[in-house]
């Protein structure tokens, strides 16, 4: 078994000495899903709205009162560094963006190739348009 570094975690930091041949970054689609105990919709939005201030690569949320979906494009090495850091975000942001004390209940990553042959396919969810923060129609 091969550990694997996450891209916060640099060589000789902890990633047992694997040997890691392509450092070379790649997009990957992420979809987090979240869900918790009802809150008031104008924090839940409020909250998503700081989360994707200080998350650069947030392209979409939609959310209701006690759940919500976070869709967004991570740069990372492979899908396990991408994931890694799809499972911190609501955690690390829950503070500072203020965000409901809810669970992750589901975690979708794939690649750019994959996400935009599903879309071509008819299979995929639509590119997010518009961009933001929307409440679930």
């Amino acid at each position: 078994m091969v550990r694997r570094a996450l891209t916060s975690v640099g060589p000789g930091d902890g990633d047992g000495g694997g040997d890691e041949r392509d450092q070379t970054s790649r997009l990957w689609h992420v979809t987090l899903s979240v869900s918790g105990k009802p809150a008031p919709l104008a924090e839940v939005r409020r909250g998503l709205e700081q989360l994707a201030h200080d998350h650069p690569f947030l392209l979409t949320s939609r959310y209701a009162d006690d759940h919500a979906e976070i869709r967004y494009w991570e740069e990372a090495r492979d899908l396990h560094d991408a994931a890694a850091v799809a499972l911190r975000l609501w955690g690390e942001h829950r503070s500072s963006a203020k965000l409901p004390p809810w669970e992750i209940v589901g975690l979708e990553v794939i690649d750019r190739a994959t996400y935009h042959q599903r879309v071509a396919e008819g299979y995929g969810p639509p590119p997010a348009h518009p961009v933001g923060v929307h409440p679930y129609q």
